[in-house]
């Protein structure tokens, strides 16, 4: 009887566990914004309790952990002449700029952000040092036609921060996405202002999200680029450091939301 109740307790754990799908992006409403960011090669080690971003095109980052966990962000095959084999890579439906049909099969976990129509293809892979999980959003297809979630909000969870990649987002999160979302310290957003959101939304959207540091993506040319920035700069610091990548943690969050803009580098062997 006592080893019954034993294994009942055990197993009530276990499902509770497994419902609760811990996030602390979601248990903390809100980041604890410190100072700033600092430029950095995708090559050097990474600092301790840090994350490094490298913007490498279109809608690609690279995302590099203190122990050498990597992940690169609407992934289409290619990032460069480098030798590096991701660890993950997570891809967007809408356009093949997004993805690819062939990903490298070296890579351990290619996650796709679409699902088949009638039901997401959902995401929460644990590495330890990094949660990749997503939120589903739906985009326009041919012919002013929806494709159900065929586009993800990935985020990462990493060195205590929440990094999330907004893919080729198509409309403004609901209560429930936001929700799913919770908070992100940093998050990249596309900014054409056409083929994915107007930009209006997307900064309504940004300004809803309060991210510590926004990182532009998915522009075509520098006249797209400065109307966003124009556009953020009432509530928003802007920063151009001339650089592809930045070292961001929790003690070097700015402490006002600042965009700050990446200049897109493939990435080069050394």
């Amino acid at each position: 009887m006592i080893r019954l109740t034993l294994f009942l307790i055990l197993a009530a754990g276990a499902a509770a566990a497994q419902e609760r799908r811990p996030s602390h992006c979601i248990a903390i409403a809100e980041a604890p914004g410190l100072r700033y960011v600092q430029p950095a090669s995708y090559t050097e080690p990474v600092p301790d309790f840090s994350v490094r971003i490298s913007y490498i095109d279109h809608a690609m980052f690279l995302l590099q952990t203190p122990r050498g966990l990597s992940a690169v962000t609407d992934y289409t095959g290619f990032i460069g002449t480098t030798a590096l084999v991701p660890d993950v890579v997570t891809m967007n439906h809408a356009h093949g700029t997004h993805w690819t049909p062939n990903p490298d099969p070296a890579i351990p976990h290619a996650l796709r952000g679409w699902g088949d129509g009638a039901a997401p293809n959902e995401h929460y892979l644990d590495l330890g040092e990094m949660l990749v999980r997503n939120v589903p959003t739906d985009i326009r297809s041919w012919g002013d036609t929806v494709e159900k979630y065929g586009n993800s909000i990935f985020v990462f969870e990493v060195e205590g921060l929440c990094i999330g990649h907004l893919g080729h987002l198509h409309h403004e999160p609901d209560a429930a996405q936001y929700a799913a979302l919770g908070r992100l310290d940093v998050v990249m957003a596309p900014v054409d202002g056409g083929l994915t959101l107007d930009l209006p939304t997307m900064i309504r959207t940004l300004q809803r999200l309060r991210s510590s540091v926004v990182i532009p993506m998915h522009w075509f040319g520098r006249g797209s680029l400065d109307r966003f920035l124009i556009g953020m700069s009432d509530e928003f610091q802007i920063e151009r450091p001339g650089e592809s990548s930045l070292v961001v943690s929790l003690r070097t969050l700015p402490d006002r939301p600042t965009v700050v803009v990446l200049e897109p580098e493939r990435l080069a062997a050394e």
